[in-house]
């Protein structure tokens, strides 16, 4: 499937043509199609984070041009006041060149959100950038904290990782990980993953800093849901996040029972990518996607 994203990412007027397969799950190509999907779900009641498609950039300038969309994204936000921060792919501005010009060009988006107290989360991606992007983070939060990272309740390291960040009062955004990994990584059967997520989620819940439990899974909805009202944990404590596209009628339906809902809207020109390496990833994808394509 990545041959696909990549003959469609080298012919943008095919791209555009066959554009309909991930308008569903993609809000389109620009920062402006961005700002109306964002308006569209704060009507609702719906919190947004954007998220700029593109990654693992080799070019400087590339990386550059990159940056140029998360600060005009930033600065978007802020004049509308809406109800929105930003998630930055550190591959699209520059990790994968040097974890110096990464750093500086997320200080570039930190400086355009820094006057507005804007959250920026890091992305995250394969396990082998996850110490990389750690270290990107540490660098920048010692600059501006309200920066944060998400950790994948699949990886084996994960349990560590949230000690650590917990420690140090980081935001976290606690999702499963889509990413293939080996054994030597990553936990390969779900009834295991789901545990380690929820082993995971009670610890963020319980402490003092405002996480983001990033799930489409029921089950695991369910569990947080008894979790907090055992331990009468207030349901402004933390939010629950989904993607665009993904069960939006659930994501209505959780808002209106009184908790914190926030849709990762994901937009720009390179969607080829984003949505076949979705579906290339892991099988559960494939499925996961079809089957939302005709549920609401």
């Amino acid at each position: 499937m990545s041959n696909i994203a990549d003959v469609l990412n080298a012919n943008p007027a095919l791209q555009r043509r066959l554009f309909f397969l991930a308008r569903r799950f993609v809000a389109g190509e620009n920062v402006d199609d961005a700002m109306r999907v964002v308006a569209e779900l704060n009507a609702r009641n719906l919190s947004v984070t954007l998220d700029y498609l593109g990654e693992d950039v080799l070019r400087e300038q590339e990386a550059a041009e990159n940056t140029a969309v998360y600060c005009d994204m930033v600065r978007r936000m802020a004049a509308g006041n809406v109800d929105a921060n930003v998630s930055v792919k550190l591959s699209a501005i520059g990790q994968s060149i040097s974890e110096d010009l990464g750093t500086a060009n997320l200080m570039r988006i930190v400086e355009i959100a820094r006057p507005h107290d804007m959250f920026v989360r890091l992305d995250m991606e394969g396990s082998a950038t996850v110490d990389s992007t750690y270290r990107i983070m540490d660098r920048a939060r010692a600059e501006y904290a309200n920066i944060g990272p998400v950790v994948q309740a699949y990886l084996n390291r994960a349990a560590s990782d949230v000690r650590r960040l917990l420690a140090d009062r980081v935001r976290i955004r606690l999702c499963k990980g889509a990413y293939k990994e080996p054994p030597a990584v990553a936990i390969q059967r779900m009834p295991l993953i789901r545990r380690n997520y929820m082993d995971l989620a009670e610890q963020l819940l319980e402490s003092s800093v405002y996480h983001g439990i990033a799930t489409h899974d029921e089950y695991l909805i369910e569990a947080v849901r008894a979790f907090v009202e055992r331990r009468s944990i207030g349901r402004d404590r933390f939010e629950f996040q989904m993607l665009y596209g993904i069960r939006s009628e659930a994501q209505r339906a959780i808002a209106r029972e009184g908790y914190r809902m926030r849709v990762y809207v994901p937009f720009g020109t390179h969607w080829a990518g984003y949505f076949y390496r979705r579906l290339a990833e892991r099988r559960e994808n494939v499925f996961f996607v079809l089957r939302n394509l005709f549920v609401r």
